[in-house]
């Protein structure tokens, strides 16, 4: 059966160019991509269709419990497609024991240029049925907005 889909968006004030440059530079990513309240450190990171990245989040909250450890989450991610300035495909698989957050997440991210600016897409297909709803939706606004401090500042 499949999972549910989690949309987001946000309008902003940067070339699709650079926004995509974000997504798939190492460095860049770990600057935007973590929702506030969390760090991240990347394993290894390979932005070609085909490979794959491992990327550790960890709550600035000791006392919040993650998916994978005390209060860590673990992503194992393979990209699927990329197309230069438009699109970021990604399936995301939680490394966690708990069967809630088992499968494999698909995650699109889509650049549409809007003028001046460009409008950036998140459609989270087939998320885990523990992840929230809500927390989902905060956790993916909070990196959108990340992305735009990080891009137009």
């Amino acid at each position: 059966m499949a999972g549910r889909t989690d949309t987001a968006s946000r309008l902003i004030a940067a070339p699709a160019s650079r926004l995509y440059q974000a997504m798939v530079d190492a460095g860049q990513l770990l600057q935007w991509l973590p929702p506030t309240g969390m760090t991240g450190t990347l394993a290894e990171f390979d932005p070609r269709p085909g490979g794959q990245y491992r990327m550790t989040l960890r709550y600035d909250d000791p006392a919040v419990a993650g998916k994978s450890g005390a209060n860590e989450d673990i992503v194992a991610a393979r990209f699927l497609d990329l197309v230069p300035d438009r699109r970021v495909v990604q399936e995301i698989d939680f490394v966690s024991d708990d069967p809630h957050f088992a499968g494999t997440m698909t995650m699109t991210w889509e650049l549409v240029p809007a003028g001046d600016r460009t409008e950036v897409r998140i459609i989270a297909a087939n998320v885990p049925e523990g992840i929230n709803p809500a927390d989902h939706a905060e956790g993916m606004a909070a990196s959108l907005a990340n992305l735009a401090r990080f891009v137009e500042g």
